[in-house]
């Protein structure tokens, strides 16, 4: 298969073109102050256990702690899967950071908490482990581990246990998921303006074509665009996602230093790259698009970005399908069986 995975002459012109204006922009940006958004009157909050409290929790059955332990040893380093149920570099860590725990880096704890639940991206009620699945179906450019698998199981105990002490479907949550900056996207959103943003605030850890950095073969910062990254079906490629999450974690232990502006021009660059195929393509870009419009409203894929129809492409990156047969419809309508 073809690789998206490459140097863009484009994206290099016009890192080269920003060079002094980023030195600008730098010199001009106030970093002194870091604004990380509030937590609104009413508001639930929910402090996640830590790995300290699994390890000396005196309720746990050694049996449960072991299995917990492994979910945590999953989600931080998912690439043990790879090739199995991951085909690029990503980590469950990689979006959400702070071992799923921190507020304003889509926590996991409400996934445990507000599950099963209506979700609009597929238009059926959802699991946990559903749930799960979704983000190795797309964030990860792979398939899921099997329902009531042992890879499943640990990765579910880890979320339930993020969850404890914490109120069921209580939805009022403060710090949850990536919309902190809402979901409409600015008109003076720049390409050229990202462009700057990135090479002055994000090459340095993911690289001047988006492609992550690796220390002794191991992925130290996930890559942006390409192969290696996520699929045009993830939530991170929504630009409003992108934009928040960027704001309120990047650049890596500055939270907050972006303007508001900054993050969504980073956003809108990034996510106007390449990367692999969403697993709901019909063989049309803008045909998946309209199809999903839904999801698909808030990124770019089937749209025209400088002269080029984004994601109107069979490559699929590292894996050798495209969609899992874990996305299937669900109904409970009267007189139909649900799918399993």
């Amino acid at each position: 298969m073809k690789s998206v995975h490459k140097v863009f002459i484009s994206i290099a012109m016009v890192l080269a073109a920003c060079v002094s204006t980023a030195i600008l922009a730098m010199q001009s940006n106030d970093v002194g102050q870091v604004k990380l958004p509030s937590i609104k009157p009413g508001q639930y909050v929910h402090q996640a256990p830590t790995l300290a409290d699994i390890q000396n929790d005196k309720d746990l059955h050694p049996e449960l702690r072991k299995v917990i332990l492994k979910g945590r040893d999953l989600f931080m380093n998912t690439q043990q899967l790879r090739g199995k149920n991951v085909f690029n570099d990503m980590n469950c860590k990689s979006c959400h950071m702070g071992e799923g725990r921190m507020a304003w880096s889509g926590p996991v704890w409400p996934a445990a908490t507000t599950l099963p639940d209506y979700r609009g991206k597929n238009g059926h009620v959802n699991s946990l482990e559903e749930r799960i699945a979704g983000c190795f179906s797309y964030s990860m450019n792979g398939t899921p581990p099997e329902y009531g698998s042992d890879t499943m199981l640990a990765l579910v105990a880890y979320h339930q246990y993020m969850a404890k002490g914490a109120k069921l479907y209580d939805r009022n949550i403060g710090g949850r998921g990536f919309s902190s900056l809402g979901t409409a996207m600015p008109a003076d959103v720049s390409y050229n303006q990202g462009a700057v943003v990135y090479a002055l605030n994000c090459a340095v850890c993911h690289g001047p074509n988006g492609e992550g950095k690796r220390v002794h073969g191991e992925v130290v910062f996930p890559p942006l665009w390409g192969d290696g990254s996520y699929n045009w079906g993830a939530g991170m490629a929504r630009v409003f996602t992108a934009a928040s999450f960027i704001k309120n974690n990047m650049p890596l232990g500055q939270p907050g230093r972006l303007t508001d502006k900054e993050a969504w021009d980073v956003a809108y660059f990034i996510n106007a790259q390449e990367r692999p195929q969403d697993p709901r393509y019909t063989g049309d870009a803008k045909e998946t698009r309209e199809k999903y419009l839904n999801f698909h409203k808030a990124t770019l894929y089937g749209t025209e970005i400088n002269g080029k129809l984004l994601g109107q492409h069979d490559n699929t990156g590292e894996k050798p399908f495209l969609k899992p047969d874990v996305l299937k419809p669900r109904t409970f309508a009267e007189g139909v069986v649900p799918e399993m």
